[in-house]
């Protein structure tokens, strides 16, 4: 695999935060946890999270719904559930092409 084909990890955005920033690599992992689970927090909450340039994170509801089992055909419900969806900025899009 590929340097650029890698997944960015927790530990890649701490090392270029640590690096942009002059902070030690400790508190650059304290800002990170703590960004992170702010977000988190707001969404638990129902809060919208938008950062200006990169995008806003909001909570989604599905409502529940009939499926099927793929392997026996039977019919089976779906309880209703809540996810997060990402709508990237205009400066993202325009960042990816």
């Amino acid at each position: 695999m590929t340097e650029e084909s890698r997944p960015l990890s927790r530990q890649d955005l701490i090392d270029a935060a640590a690096s942009a920033t002059g902070l030690p690599k400790t508190q650059a992992d304290a800002l990170l946890k703590a960004a992170l689970a702010t977000m988190a927090d707001a969404l638990g909450a129902g809060r919208e999270v938008r950062l200006a340039g990169f995008g806003s994170f909001a909570i989604s509801e599905r409502a529940a719904r009939q499926g099927r089992n793929p392997a026996t055909g039977e019919v089976v419900q779906i309880a209703a559930s809540k996810g997060v969806k990402f709508k990237p900025a205009k400066d993202l899009k325009d960042r990816l092409g």
